[in-house]
């Protein structure tokens, strides 16, 4: 049996997003469907214990630093991250790229961590921390090997809404690239989430062989697409395989077919 008090609290910290990261009292009992009286009740009790803040000038709120504070204890104690911290930082010291881990949570993918290279030439775009699945190559990493019941279920859910000129809105051409993905053992994003961003990801896989995260490079297309992919994906690769290792993976057959085993060299 659920509090309402406590609901409530919840649904409010809910509402704070990348896109919405302050907002007022009026625009809170908006989007509940309560009065402000009972919204700047519920307001004043998580700033009390810091999970909300207020601006002195707006007078609007945002998230307080008790969120991150229990995000970067979260963060520490994620296996993934503790298992693919070195891995993912050798990967972004070998390839000059960005690298991201995620867990695939609630049929989406969330970073769990973002590590940039120590020369960084380009603006790298904000995204996340939940990245839709059908667009990014976390996502569709993770995708291509779930059972095909919850690919039908994900995507009776999710409708394939456009982000970019060039995401995949049509049900029969994502099919289509996640058996590509199967086949070569990688995802590409090809400026389906974000304009002027490129990815290549992989799954991780836990000790029962499902994909339970995924790990990703990124950068600018003329970085990361061409040329250098078939080097970039082999790298990206072998790091993936370290990980899921390290999560008790052991592959059969067809997984170790999709995978490679070669000495580590920078990326060139």
């Amino acid at each position: 049996m659920s509090v309402q008090s406590v609901d409530r609290a919840l649904e409010i910290l809910s509402l704070f997003s990348t896109t919405s990261p302050r907002l007022g009292i009026t625009d809170i009992s908006k989007a509940m469907g309560l009065p402000k009286p009972t919204v700047h009740g519920l307001v004043r009790t998580l700033t009390s214990h810091g999970f909300l803040a207020q601006d002195p000038e707006s007078k609007k709120y945002s998230l307080g630093l008790k969120i991150h504070e229990m995000g970067t204890i979260l963060a520490g104690s994620l296996r993934i991250n503790q298992v693919g911290g070195s891995p993912a930082q050798m990967l972004t010291r070998s390839t000059g790229l960005a690298t991201r881990l995620g867990i695939w949570d609630q049929q989406a993918v969330l970073v769990t961590l973002l590590l940039f290279p120590d020369t960084v030439n380009v603006l790298y775009h904000h995204i996340g921390p939940r990245i839709q699945a059908y667009c990014s190559s976390l996502g569709k990493a993770i995708l291509a090997y779930l059972p095909q019941q919850e690919v039908e279920d994900y995507l009776g859910k999710h409708p394939l809404t456009p982000i970019t000129t060039t995401t995949i809105t049509n049900r029969e051409d994502l099919l289509k690239d996640l058996e590509s993905t199967r086949v070569r053992g990688y995802a590409l994003d090809r400026e389906e989430c974000i304009s002027g961003m490129s990815c290549i990801g992989a799954p991780i896989f836990n000790y029962a062989g499902a994909p339970v995260g995924s790990i990703s490079i990124s950068g600018p297309p003329d970085q990361v697409l061409g040329d250098r992919t078939a080097a970039l994906a082999r790298e990206l690769l072998l790091t993936a395989q370290q990980i899921s290792s390290f999560m008790g993976w052991r592959p059969g057959e067809a997984a170790k077919a999709a995978l490679v085993t070669a000495p580590r060299s920078r990326v060139k």
